[in-house]
């Protein structure tokens, strides 16, 4: 699964690569929304989809200790959207971005053991579902425009609030579940291509983030003590519509 999703994120960026070095390659052109870099803020909506999983750690020895022969971390496909706001920082080339977002993510932890009477199974996998409150906070870089064109980068962290955390519910014993923070940090780095219409802008965005600090809630069930910490990672793109 990682190589796969390792492969379309390859494919994903090369596409953007393609469709700058066509864009830049244009001659010069009348330009569309001209007036669009005069204003100080910008607002609009964003919607895209979102793959994520987990940067997992298992304890040291866990065949030793549990009989578990591996986990795996499996991502699956969600999707996000929300407002746009943004402000020009005293020019058009450094912009500060905010995407309040709700979004929908899944993951799933595979366990393999050796002796199935430890679960009653042989196999075993936890699936863990998010439905958050996001709020990245970027700086956008974004080059000047070539015709109705444009490119950007982004920096910036994002705190995320779990609606559907499992945090504070009652853990089952017999048919235990992993337990993931309410709240968390994230870095997030990407980069976008942007176009410009009659009367707005049209972006499409694509960015990575990756957990500060740990999500496991360690209760000492069969499913938590093989881990030794999880960490939330999302591939994310989007599209986004300004005016």
């Amino acid at each position: 699964m990682i190589g796969i999703r390792s492969r379309n994120m390859k494919i994903l960026t090369l596409l953007f690569v393609v469709i700058s070095c066509r864009a830049f390659a244009q001659p010069e052109k009348p330009k569309n929304y001209h007036r669009f870099d005069e204003k100080t803020f910008h607002f609009g909506f964003m919607l895209g989809g979102n793959v994520s999983d987990f940067t997992l750690f298992q304890v040291n020895d866990v065949y030793e200790k549990y009989g578990i022969t591996s986990i795996e971390n499996q991502s699956q496909p969600g999707g996000q959207v929300g407002p746009v706001i943004t402000m020009n920082l005293g020019t058009p080339i450094v912009r500060l971005r905010l995407i309040p977002t709700l979004s929908f993510q899944e993951r799933f932890i595979n366990y393999q053991f050796e002796d199935s009477t430890v679960t009653g199974a042989f196999f075993n996998q936890e699936q863990v579902s998010s439905t958050s409150l996001d709020f990245p906070l970027m700086f956008q870089f974004r080059t000047n425009r070539l015709n109705n064109f444009a490119a950007y980068g982004l920096i910036g962290f994002q705190y995320s609030l779990d609606l559907q955390s499992s945090a504070e519910a009652s853990q089952s014993f017999t048919d235990p579940f992993i337990k993931i923070k309410k709240s968390d940090y994230q870095g997030q780095i990407g980069a976008g291509l942007e176009f410009f219409s009659t009367y707005f802008k049209f972006g499409i965005e694509l960015k990575y983030s990756h957990g500060i600090s740990g999500s496991l809630i360690q209760d000492n069930t069969v499913v938590s003590r093989p881990l030794d910490n999880l960490y939330n990672r999302t591939w994310w793109i989007s599209l986004i519509f300004e005016g």
